[in-house]
């Protein structure tokens, strides 16, 4: 458009001079009528107003092509994609009756296919289609070929009843053809995926590489339910191993105490002994890694009981617990040892008595616990020390003990945060997650 505007305007310029040269005058409504003349007739023999209307037309259809060409590909694609994601959320949970099951049904609706069955490696667990009612979850594998699957993790393809080589013979078996492929974790045959057919020939190509992609993404997502098997048992392991470092500390410490009451009150002795067997009563019965608060708080009177034995009125408890939060679990020993903590480096080297105080309260979608002592408190070049494991004196237990535990249950963003003033005293918080049916009970509260 520009190289026309241009020669328009040139040839315009041409006209006028010539014009002023033979008569003698000038005016600008005669050159932007040449103008005007001049741009039609050069747009028109240069075709530049039919290409650009060509040109944009051309644009519009390219981008009608593309975006059906982009529609086109999505409503084509490789069933097993769909497959795999529409199965994730069972497979995860290992290869039993329940999973197979649903994973049997939607590769029967996305696939299309007349019957399918999923085995471990010695029964049936899921079989939909022609014939099911010759192959019932539970039943032991009929077929040989299945069994060859299993024992050689090799794929088969069968393309006649023979093939199959079904050892039940008292029925009008409907199935044809099929392919079976193994189902594998860790390289290791845990069971089998077999699409059938209910016509005579050979199986198609396409149904062959189907069967054989969905085993091998099956297969993909049970070593992802292991891993997160796995893994869930470190964590489990490492919080039992925490766990068991609190047991010891506590014990030596208590007995110490009873230690000293012997000779001098064999009565309030005796009377710390029942304290500390209950104590170790309830401990043992616990089951799993949560408790609720209600219980937590139980252990931890029993240990501020056995503590107020020993320095008596030098230490104060003080509950600020709202009764509506008692029943929410907790992770086990997450308050006893920071208020052991609090004794023993907070309160007792002070000149005077201390109180410490443990609260409860809602924030949010968490159970926000505090401890807080009147105590010495921490000095600022230690303060970013005392979570570090085997800080401090003793076994080096307590404050980091329960912050990596909560780090191993919720994150690395949900251990102990410490608030210290030296002289003053220490505030030691945590924040719990609340499950949804614990958040809506709180609600129904406030």
């Amino acid at each position: 458009m520009i190289k026309t505007l241009s020669l328009a305007l040139l040839l315009s310029i041409l006209q006028m001079l010539m014009i002023n040269k033979l008569a003698g005058f000038t005016d600008i409504k005669f050159f932007l009528g040449f103008l005007f003349i001049n741009f039609t007739i050069i747009s028109l023999f240069t075709g530049w107003l039919s290409s650009d209307l060509f040109d944009k037309r051309k644009e519009k259809e390219q981008e009608t092509t593309y975006d059906d060409s982009e529609e086109d590909i999505f409503l084509s694609a490789d069933p097993t994609v769909r497959v795999a994601h529409e199965t994730l959320q069972y497979m995860r949970l290992g290869l039993n009756e329940v999973t197979a099951r649903k994973t049997a049904e939607i590769i029967q609706k996305i696939c299309e296919i007349p019957a399918i069955a999923i085995t471990d490696r010695e029964k049936v667990l899921a079989y939909l289609g022609a014939g099911c009612e010759n192959h019932k979850p539970g039943d032991r594998i009929l077929t040989e070929a299945t069994k060859y699957v299993i024992a050689t993790g090799e794929h088969k393809i069968v393309n006649s009843t023979e093939e199959l080589n079904c050892t039940k013979t008292d029925c009008d078996c409907p199935l044809s053809a099929g392919v079976i492929a193994p189902l594998k974790l860790r390289e290791e045959v845990v069971g089998s995926l077999k699409l059938y057919q209910t016509k005579d020939g050979q199986l198609a190509p396409n149904i062959v590489r189907l069967t054989i992609g969905i085993a091998q993404l099956l297969s993909m997502q049970m070593e992802l339910a292991e891993l997160d098997r796995q893994r869930q048992l470190v964590t489990e392991a490492r919080l039992d191993a925490l766990h068991a470092q609190i047991n010891p500390h506590f014990l030596f410490n208590t007995l110490n105490t009873i230690i000293m009451y012997i000779r001098k009150d064999p009565d309030k002795s005796r009377e710390l002994l029942i304290r500390l067997a209950d104590f170790f009563r309830k401990t043992l019965n616990r089951r799993g890694h949560f408790i609720t608060l209600k219980e937590e708080l139980d252990c931890v009177r029993t240990y501020f009981a056995l503590e107020k034995a020993r320095f008596g009125d030098k230490i104060r408890l003080i509950e600020d617990i709202n009764p509506e939060l008692l029943e929410y679990p907790i992770p086990v020993f997450s308050i006893q040892p920071l208020v052991e903590n609090a004794i023993k480096h907070g309160i007792t080297p002070k000149n005077g008595n201390g109180t410490i105080t443990i609260r409860a309260k809602q924030k949010g979608n968490d159970l926000h616990l505090s401890i807080i002592d009147t105590g010495v408190g921490i000095p600022p070049n230690k303060l970013d020390k005392v979570l570090q494991p085997g800080y401090g004196s003793g076994n080096g237990v307590g404050l980091s003990n329960v912050h990596l535990r909560l780090q191993s249950l919720y994150g690395e963003d949900r251990g102990l945060k410490i608030v210290s003033s030296e002289g003053k005293g220490t505030a030691i918080h945590m924040y719990i997650p609340l499950k949804e049916k614990e958040i809506q009970k709180a609600s129904s509260f406030s």
